[in-house]
């Protein structure tokens, strides 16, 4: 079904402005998929903090078009029926998310993506994003080993003390 012009510049409007603040923007194939399966896709993203978009490939490439960013990227990947999962918060989460559905549902399939620097982004190095630790995990990971130091020393002296009390027990008995 045709959508009017007005309509088009809308969504090419709403395109523009959500692809200028994503950190990354990541496309998969779909067909296959049912609307059932759509739909969990959409609310695993949500919960990530995702977007997804099913527009067509040439809306994409008009509002890519009005991004300085994006002026010079190759859109040549941009064929068939693809969705797009974009955030604006982390670069790993839109890989992540596609990534894990895929796992389950084998109609979904990556294609590749694009940084926030304009940069294409092929299928492997979008799996590579997917297998990357969110930024809260490694948050996590420096806390961990900025405080190892101070657990070891601590389980050290406890251990350490622990070990004199029993001896001057066995030693006073």
């Amino acid at each position: 079904m045709a959508i009017s012009k007005d309509k088009k510049n809308t969504l090419v409007a709403d395109l523009t402005e959500l692809l200028s603040s994503a950190k990354t923007t990541v496309y998969a194939k779909y067909q296959g998929l049912t609307v059932a399966e759509l739909q969990e896709l959409r609310k695993a993203a949500r919960e990530a903090g995702v977007k997804i978009k099913v527009v067509k490939n040439r809306l994409v490439k008009v509002a890519m078009g009005q991004i300085a960013v994006y002026k010079d990227t190759d859109t040549t990947g941009l064929t068939g029926q693809l969705l797009y999962a974009v955030s604006a918060d982390d670069e790993v989460a839109p890989a992540k998310v596609l990534a894990e559905f895929a796992k389950n549902h084998n109609a979904l399939s990556l294609m590749g993506g694009f940084s926030d620097l304009g940069a294409n982004l092929s299928e492997d190095e979008v799996k590579s994003l997917a297998a990357m630790p969110t930024k809260n995990e490694l948050i996590a990971q420096v806390v961990a080993q900025l405080l190892s130091p101070v657990t070891d020393s601590i389980s050290g002296l406890s251990g350490g003390l622990s070990g004199i009390v029993s001896g001057l027990e066995a030693h006073a008995s």
